[in-house]
């Protein structure tokens, strides 16, 4: 086995060990929780390895700068309790073909001790921008903050997504004595109730800001448009992710959400072309609206892109509609309605 930098989690602490200890990234804690989850990445390539264990760093640096800063006991106290990664890269099916703009994203779910460290902004922006900078980490990183109080109340409702990870999850790191609830089975009949109104409910959103962005299209308010075809995509996803997972991430990122969709539902990816540079750069257009069109002087936008993209996010809510009714009538079959 490759000989790399490791994590140990003696007391729920991360070491640095030298880098000829001949060790898996992700080690055992020293209690035997959590036992049903995998705890390592040995399945992954050496450099994708190296990667993670960057992230881990980053991560747990400037999380303890940003407790250290806090006002109130509570968060003075904050920990990571663990890292999991999940996702493509823990099942073992992830695409890595960055050139021709398909790479699969790491996604991890930090969970810490106090739902008030959940904060993005306050405790970790500046981990995520480093992230995003950091020249050792090649891929994506999208990460979502929970407390463990959160994940559990909804491992009990038996919520899909907690459920996935649960089962396919690998623990990165962990602080012992902080276990997972066991996962409770959801009633087909309960999951379709949710699923359906959410389906109801969400269509109804996505028509809505497509309808408005014709309309400022029409206007020749190409900002306002840009704008709401980013809203009319977060909703989309949103809708989609809710109906197959009954959770969605606490995100305007577009980018973020169309990864998670798209790795539960392949055919999503057909909405957006990737295969050229000017593929790529309608999504990035419409990614960077959400602030920058209401926002900045600089942000500007044509016509011909604008109905461009409207095109895919039609096509967007077409996919997401059939992909939805199908699970809705999976659903329905399982609960013999």
């Amino acid at each position: 086995m490759a000989k790399i930098l490791a994590l140990s989690r003696y007391e729920g602490s991360l070491l640095r060990l030298p880098a000829d200890a001949s060790i898996p990234l992700a080690i055992s804690a020293l209690s035997a929780e959590d036992s049903t989850m995998k705890m390592d990445v040995n399945h992954l390539p050496v450099v994708q390895q190296d990667e993670l264990l960057r992230v881990q760093q980053v991560l747990s640096t400037e999380f303890t700068e940003a407790v250290s800063k806090a006002t109130t006991p509570s968060r003075r106290k904050g920990k990571i309790l663990k890292i999991i990664l999940f996702g493509s890269y823990a099942r073992g099916d992830w695409v890595d073909d960055p050139k021709n703009g398909y790479q699969s994203d790491f996604d991890l779910l930090v969970i810490v001790n106090h739902d008030d460290l959940t904060d993005i902004a306050n405790y970790w922006y500046v981990a995520e921008d480093r992230i995003l900078r950091d020249g050792e980490i090649a891929r994506p990183v999208n990460i979502i903050v929970h407390s463990l109080d959160e994940v559990n109340r909804a491992l009990k409702r038996g919520e899909y997504f907690w459920v996935d990870i649960a089962r396919d999850g690998i623990v990165l790191y962990e602080l012992p004595l902080h276990p997972l609830a066991n996962p409770m089975p959801m009633t087909s009949a309960d999951a379709y109730e949710m699923a359906s109104g959410y389906l109801s409910e969400w269509s109804t959103k996505i028509q809505d800001a497509i309808e408005i962005s014709e309309f400022c299209i029409e206007r020749r308010k190409f900002k306002d448009a840009a704008f709401t075809l980013h809203q009319a995509t977060e909703r989309a996803y949103i809708c989609y992710l809710l109906v197959r997972t009954l959770y969605f991430p606490r995100s305007h990122n577009i980018k973020f959400l169309r990864s998670l969709a798209e790795d539960n539902e392949p055919r999503l990816i057909e909405a957006w072309p990737r295969d050229t540079r000017l593929d790529r750069r309608r999504f990035q257009l419409l990614k960077r609206a959400y602030v920058e069109a209401r926002y900045s002087t600089g942000y500007e936008i044509t016509t011909e892109e604008l109905e461009a993209i409207l095109a895919s996010v039609r096509r967007l809510r077409d996919l997401v509609e059939m992909v939805g009714r199908e699970r809705i009538e999976q659903l329905r079959e399982a609960a013999r309605l």
